[in-house]
């Protein structure tokens, strides 16, 4: 599961306004220097991965974090032949496996899939390395973007501790309103710690208020 690219940096940028997207970003949290901007261009690249694909599993394992531009991911994993989905991201996102930047230990049961097509900037981490390591200014900026990734953890910690199943769809929808019609009942329930019938009769119960 290699992602294929144009190694031509002012081609593959040409779709994208002539520069990585990953360079506005990054420059939401703080400004970035010349050279870091040069590297950024030269070492991302965009790619695609079609609705259902893999896009890591344990069988496939790849080194990079991708931005999702467009589209929608859900992360999970397997207990037995249960799928139990951990998190879903959409737009504007970081997915992948961020804790494998600093060590090579791959996840043993760690899958992330495509819910729809999706349009995503890789971004290697020996290049995310290279930058914590030479410029302080990335470093603030993985802290800011590690404090981001808390907050959603904390968001999901605190649906899933919700003791009816109705306080934690409602509280989904609050969370996450732009995702509701996109992404398969299923994966909503297995999100919320329910089955698909509970969730069927939350939603039912709910469009009658």
């Amino acid at each position: 599961m290699n992602p294929q690219y144009s190694y031509n940096t002012q081609e593959k940028w040409l779709p994208f306004n002539g520069f990585s997207p990953v360079i506005t970003v990054y420059k939401s949290f703080h400004n970035l220097t010349p050279e870091m901007e040069s590297i950024i261009n030269n070492q991302t690249f965009p790619v695609t991965f079609k609705k259902n694909k893999f896009i890591l599993s344990p069988l496939h394992h790849d080194k990079y974090v991708y931005l999702i531009l467009n589209g929608v991911v859900r992360g999970y994993m397997k207990d037995d032949d249960k799928e139990i989905t951990i998190w879903i991201a959409k737009e504007n996102e970081l997915v992948g496996s961020v804790s494998n930047i600093w060590n090579n230990n791959e996840s043993i049961n760690e899958y992330v899939q495509a819910l729809e097509d999706v349009v995503a900037i890789a971004i290697p981490h020996t290049m995310s390395k290279q930058l914590y390591l030479n410029y302080h200014i990335a470093d603030y900026i993985g802290r800011k973007v590690t404090q981001l990734h808390y907050l959603q953890a904390c968001e999901r910690a605190l649906i899933s501790r919700l003791q009816s199943a109705e306080k934690r769809y409602i509280r989904f929808i609050k969370s996450y309103p732009e995702l509701v019609d996109r992404i398969p009942l299923k994966y909503i329930a297995s999100f919320l710690c329910m089955r698909l019938e509970t969730l069927s009769r939350v939603r039912s119960k709910l469009a009658l208020v």
